[in-house]
Parts: C-alpha cells; sequence; structure tokens
C-alpha cells in the first residue's frame, strides 16, 4: 500500500495512543515540495489555512528553529509569519499549543490538510474545545491529554495515528458538506476505486524556551481498493470498521459509507 501507517490495525476505538519515538523519526517527508501546496492555498484561501494569535510569535519562532535543526535552514521569508515558514518546508501541518491563563489554546496553526474544519474555526481554542466533536472525550481522556502536555519534556518527541474513510482524494477538505452530498451518486461497485482511507500521523514536542508545544499532522490518502491485493490487511480493515464501537462510528459517520465499504468487502476489488 501507498499508505505508511495503517491504525486500523491498532484499536476500533478512539485511542490517545501516544507512543515515543526517536528524534530522527519525527518528520516523515513524502513531500517534494510543499511550498507549492501550501502557497496556494495561503494566497487564495488564507482564513480557511492560517491563522495566528497576539503574543505567539515567539512560539512561531522556535517552532522554526526545530524545524530548522531537522532539515537546515529556511530561505529568507520577508513579511511571513515563524510558524509558516516552518510549514512550508514539511508536509505536516503546524500547530501551536501554549499555555493562556491556565489552558492549553491553540495560538497558531498553518492548516493545509484540515479535516473538516478550518484554521479560523480552531484558532483560540482549548484542548476541551477542540476536541468537542469527540463524543466523551472531556469525561474519558481530557485529563489524561492535559497531563500529557504537562510533563512533555524538551527532546521528547510523541506520536498517534488516526484514520477514517471518505469519498475525496483531496488533502484540503475545510467541509464536509459538499463531499458527503457526492455520497449517493456512488456506484457502489466502485467504493474501492472511489472510496479514500484517510490516516493522519501526529506528533507532539515540547518548545523547551517559550514553553509550548508543536503538535504536527501529517496525512496520507490512498484508495480503498489498495486493500484487495493484501488479505491479512483486508481482513484487519473489515474487523476494524466492523467492530468499531458506536461512538467511533458515530464520530466518523462511518453509517454514511457503510453500503459502500461492505459492497467493497464483498467483492474486494482494487483500485
Amino acid at each position: 500500500m501507498s499508505l505508511r501507517h495503517r491504525p486500523w490495525e491498532e484499536a476500533v476505538d478512539f485511542q490517545i495512543g501516544l507512543r515515543p519515538i526517536a528524534i530522527a523519526d519525527w518528520l516523515e517527508g513524502g513531500e517534494d515540495d510543499p511550498a507549492v501546496r501550501k502557497d496556494a492555498l495561503f494566497e487564495r484561501a488564507r482564513d480557511l489555512v492560517w491563522a495566528e494569535t497576539e503574543g505567539s510569535e515567539a512560539g512561531q519562532a522556535e517552532a522554526l528553529g526545530l524545524i530548522e535543526t531537522a532539515l537546515g535552514p529556511a530561505p529568507a521569508q520577508t513579511g511571513m509569519p515563524p510558524l509558516y515558514v516552518a510549514s512550508r518546508r514539511v508536509a505536516d501541518d503546524l500547530c501551536l499549543m501554549e499555555k493562556v491563563e491556565g489552558q492549553w489554546r491553540l495560538t497558531a496553526l498553518s492548516l493545509s490538510a484540515g479535516g473538516f474544519f478550518t484554521a479560523t474555526e480552531a484558532i483560540g481554542k482549548s484542548l476541551s474545545e477542540l476536541h468537542g466533536p469527540v463524543t466523551g472525550f472531556a469525561e474519558r481522556f481530557l485529563t489524561r491529554v492535559q497531563r500529557v502536555f504537562e510533563g512533555l519534556r524538551p527532546e521528547l518527541v510523541l506520536e498517534r495515528r488516526n484514520w477514517t474513510v471518505l469519498n475525496s482524494g483531496e488533502l484540503h477538505t475545510p467541509s464536509s458538506s459538499p463531499i458527503r452530498a457526492l455520497i449517493p451518486q456512488i456506484d457502489p461497485r466502485e467504493a474501492g476505486r472511489t472510496l479514500r482511507l484517510r490516516v493522519e500521523r501526529q506528533t507532539l514536542r515540547r518548545l523547551p524556551q517559550t514553553g509550548g508545544a508543536l503538535f504536527t499532522i501529517r496525512v496520507w490518502l490512498a484508495p480503498l481498493g489498495d486493500l484487495a491485493d493484501d488479505p491479512q490487511r483486508l481482513a484487519a480493515f473489515a474487523h476494524a470498521w466492523r467492530s468499531a464501537t458506536p461512538d467511533l462510528r458515530a464520530y466518523k459517520r462511518f453509517d454514511l459509507y457503510d453500503h459502500l465499504v461492505e459492497a467493497f468487502l464483498r467483492d474486494p476489488q482494487p483500485a
């Protein structure tokens, strides 16, 4: 498969699932020139893909420094926010989290591959507010996630992975409405070629000088039909899809795709 990660093989419920990785494995790459894709969005729809709060400049600059340490100095960019300069170097979206009046809040973000949300909608929100759509997040996970942020150590990189199924091959999907409106037009026999596995590989890293944290999101896409070539992976996906908890199914809106995914699983055709 073209996907590097297969998180559906690990859990059938929403999980925090953070694990430490080596600093050398922090950024995966995989895109020749992310600036080409991101600059086009930045020029055309800036409010959808970029936002910052007053006072976040120092944290942004430190995040840029981490990227430059990993990839080498960034070319000088006049008038661009530091976090966006950093984002142009990597395939990942970059989110700066900082402690504001006792709460971890999103103070700057470059969002070129957001899944059904925009930079303007997310900026300034707390951990609880950002995860509001996840059923039961506040009761089950919020305290643990807050402890993770508080306990982050310099030189520690944490990674987690997430997945869903969509009928879109676009990385930039700010709204669900135009995508979901097309679902009734999909021929179930074409589900393997039309539906996409969308995997997010996320990392979290402390900014030791300013005290914030840099959250990265790398999105990978592949046709659902890629599973047809590997019976073991196909079986693992089928189990995850059919065993997903009600909360996960509701959050991901699996119900919208059940008939299409089941048609593919009955007759798995390559993409």
